[in-house]
C-alpha cells in the first residue's frame, strides 16, 4: 500500500514539474517576444542590441524547463532510492 502511494505521488510530482515548467516557459517566451517587438517598433535603430538581449533572455528562459525535466526524471528514476522504478520492481516480485 505504501509503495503504491509513493509511486502515485512521484508520478503526480513528475507531471506537475514538467507541466508547470513548460507552461511557465511558454508564457515567458511570449512576454519576451512581445516586449522585443514593441521595443524594436519604438527604436528601430537599436534593433541589433534589442535582438541580442532577446536571444539572451530566451536562452536563459529555456534553461528552466530543461532543468525541471532533468529533476523530474531524477525523481522518477530513483534519486535517494525513492524512485518509481525501484518501487515498481519490488511490487512486481
Amino acid at each position: 500500500m505504501e509503495q503504491s502511494i509513493l509511486v502515485a505521488s512521484v508520478i503526480i510530482g513528475f507531471a506537475l514539474m514538467v507541466g508547470f515548467a513548460g507552461f511557465g516557459s511558454a508564457i515567458g517566451d511570449g512576454i519576451i517576444g512581445s516586449k522585443a517587438v514593441e521595443s524594436i517598433a519604438r527604436q528601430p535603430e537599436a534593433r541589433p542590441n534589442i535582438f541580442f538581449f532577446y536571444l539572451l533572455g530566451v536562452g536563459i528562459l529555456e534553461a528552466f524547463p530543461i532543468i525541471a525535466i532533468a529533476l523530474a526524471f531524477f525523481l522518477l528514476i530513483g534519486g535517494g532510492n525513492l524512485g518509481v522504478m525501484k518501487a515498481l520492481q519490488s511490487v512486481a516480485k
